[in-house]
């Protein structure tokens, strides 16, 4: 996650993904709009899919990225033993040669060792990545097999000091591996393992004639989780990337939002004018609901902050989304006082902990149906406390 063509095929077997993905917002009484009383209510559904998640979904973001390197197996399987229901696993951006990989960013220079190989100095370029002048390393000059020499680092290490232990543990999954890490999960665990891939800059890469959709598409049918009761949710920030997906696989799609004020790079690509204040009006929300089953949005789409960054009044979103048919899976909670509103900051460290249970309570009450977290310990605690009131 980060910040960031017809509808005929949504139209007939979009319904019945948002149906499935509708009981996560019904209540057991069937009310709606995610009040919080439903929440507490009904915690964990019964039945197959994602109805049978706990409500608040908790996702792993990136794995377990606040206590290890981001998009590594460390990370995904810390992930799970810390009680994610769904693992980020992962940004997928592709390599010269086709395949998917698992990194935050098609840049690689702050996620891997790539500067400390002088094998690879000739690769370093400054590209334009969406609309951004960017210097680094990038994926798609690599092959997988030059990327598989590769480790992952810390991408924070400022701020997260102590994930700099990892450093160099972990190569770099591509995307075959997690759908067969996943399988593996799940048998050695004794439960459904879900996953929550993200095409990145999906108009970006068309450009260089590599499909991220079709890439992805052809790889979940290769493992047969290509359908509605997959235990796969495709994200993107790109609503056309979505749409893609929505003519080539049933699995639940969500679209990505960021700031109210910025604009998915395929709309500034294609000259749609509209902004994400456009696409979270109840007109816009009624038109992502006919390809896709949910939102991610920011969480200041959620509670908005003031001028010194503290909390105020909900947005209408978590209403206007479900009156939609669209669940909410906002981003990110973090524990660390830099990433938090300023009114659950403790003390002026800015690395330290703050008080992350109760920002996660004021986010749960506003109706959400789950929520990406950096640290799934965390907000599976905060959840527990949340449903008992």
């Amino acid at each position: 996650m980060g910040a960031q063509e017809s509808y005929e095929q949504g139209q007939g077997q979009g319904t019945g993904r948002r149906a499935l993905l509708g009981a996560a917002v019904l209540g057991a009484g069937g009310a709606v709009l995610g009040l919080p009383g439903v929440a507490r209510a009904d915690a964990r559904h019964t039945g197959g899919g994602l109805k049978g998640l706990p409500v608040p979904t908790i996702i792993g973001h990136r794995g377990a990225s606040g206590y290890r390197p981001e998009h590594t197996f460390g990370s995904y399987d810390l992930a799970l033993d810390l009680g994610a229901d769904i693992v980020e696993a992962g940004d997928l951006v592709p390599t010269k040669d086709g395949h998917l990989v698992c990194r935050h960013e098609p840049e690689i220079g702050g996620t891997t060792d790539v500067a400390d190989h002088p094998e690879f100095a000739d690769r370093r370029r400054t590209k334009v990545l969406d609309g951004v002048s960017t210097t680094g390393w990038f994926t798609e000059d690599f092959t997988l097999a030059e990327l598989k020499t590769l480790r992952a680092i810390e991408r924070i290490p400022a701020t997260r000091q102590h994930n700099t232990l990892y450093n160099g543990r972990w190569e770099i999954p591509t995307f075959e591996e997690v759908l067969k890490w996943q399988d593996e999960q799940t048998r050695k665990r004794g439960k459904q393992v879900w996953i929550y891939p993200e095409t990145k800059h999906p108009t970006y890469f068309r450009k260089q004639g590599l499909d991220m959709e079709a890439l992805l598409s052809r790889a979940l049918r290769k493992h047969g989780k290509d359908r509605k009761d997959s235990p796969v949710v495709i994200q993107s920030f790109e609503p056309s990337s979505i749409q893609r997906l929505n003519k080539l696989v049933d699995n639940p799609l969500v679209v990505l939002l960021s700031a109210a004020n910025t604009r998915p790079f395929d709309f500034v690509e294609s000259g749609d004018p509209r902004t994400v204040a456009d696409l979270i009006t109840p007109e816009g929300l009624k038109e992502i609901a006919s390809y896709a089953q949910g939102i991610g949005p920011t969480l200041d789409l959620v509670i908005p902050k003031d001028a010194k960054g503290n909390l105020t009044k909900p947005s209408t979103l978590v209403a206007d989304a479900h009156a939609a048919g669209l669940i909410l899976h906002p981003y990110t909670m973090r524990d660390e006082n830099t990433f938090l509103p300023t009114n659950f900051q403790k003390g002026t460290d800015p690395t330290a902990y703050g008080d992350v249970f109760g920002a996660f309570r004021t986010y749960f009450a506003t109706g959400i149906d789950g929520v990406f977290t950096d640290n799934a310990d965390t907000g599976v605690l905060a959840r527990e406390d949340f449903l008992r009131g």
